[in-house]
């Protein structure tokens, strides 16, 4: 009986060593239109609200992908790209 505990113990720890190391990843669903609620500051440089930076982290692993897009490029102006950014701190993307 207690050599059986030993061994359930022992992989209860096993376990939790592994889960604890283990590499949590969430997957992104690129979609441009989640940036809506940033459209008007990245068009004016206007305030973000907290609605825009919040997309804006939650997308942060698109925007390359958005940056590059010529359909999207129209719609993002460089400098207000960058203050919004900034302003929600987010990095801007290195592309």
């Amino acid at each position: 009986m207690k050599m059986r505990l030993s061994y359930l113990l022992l992989s209860v720890v096993v376990v939790f060593l592994l889960v604890g190391h283990a590499p949590i990843t969430m997957s992104v669903t690129c979609n441009a239109a989640n940036l809506s609620s940033c459209a008007s500051a990245m068009l004016t440089g206007s305030q973000p609200s907290a609605t825009c930076c919040n997309k804006l982290r939650e997308q942060r692993p698109c925007l390359c992908q958005y940056l590059k897009d010529p359909n999207l490029q129209k719609f993002i102006k460089p400098e207000n790209a960058r203050k919004v950014a900034t302003t929600c701190n987010v990095p801007y993307p290195n592309c």
